[in-house]
């Protein structure tokens, strides 16, 4: 069982697997700090001078001067501020695994494979293969009639 356990562990599609997520987590951190950071403030400018992370109701019906302060009172609050950046956070890490994907399936694509003409063909009477300008069949001896360049013998 650890000799099973052992190979599945070390398999190339579960150690790419780990790295993805490893590295997956790092780009989420990135890209919370580039909303909550760098886009989220000047949104909240244009709008009114809205801070979305403290956008909140509280369920108790008290009135409370920030988000912190309603957590430390201990009052059940519905965070439509934090859902928004959620929201934005989504929308750009799927931006960027769009634009990602879009790029590798760029670097991947193939050119089609040139088309190469046939150099042999089968004889008609033997079904051997020869030469595609033969006009006699190397193992049957037939010649090959209505072919460019055939001879025909006279009886």
């Amino acid at each position: 069982m650890l000799q099973e356990f052992k190979a599945f562990v070390l398999r190339g599609n579960v150690v790419d697997l780990a790295v993805g997520v490893i590295i997956g987590a790092a780009f989420g951190g990135v890209i919370s700090s580039l909303v909550n950071d760098i886009l989220m403030p000047p949104i909240g400018y244009a709008i009114g001078g809205v801070d979305f992370s403290n956008l909140f109701f509280a369920i108790n019906g008290q009135a409370y001067p920030s988000l912190e302060a309603a957590k430390a009172a201990g009052a059940p609050t519905i965070n439509i501020g934090l859902f928004i950046n959620a929201i934005i956070n989504f929308l750009i890490v799927a931006l960027a695994m769009f634009l990602v994907v879009r790029w590798m399936n760029r670097l991947m694509r193939r050119k089609p494979a040139a088309v190469e003409t046939p150099t042999t063909k089968a004889c008609p009477y033997c079904f051997s293969t020869i030469n595609i300008q033969a006009t006699r069949c190397s193992e049957c001896t037939s010649i090959i009639e209505g072919e460019p360049g055939a001879r025909v013998t006279l009886s």
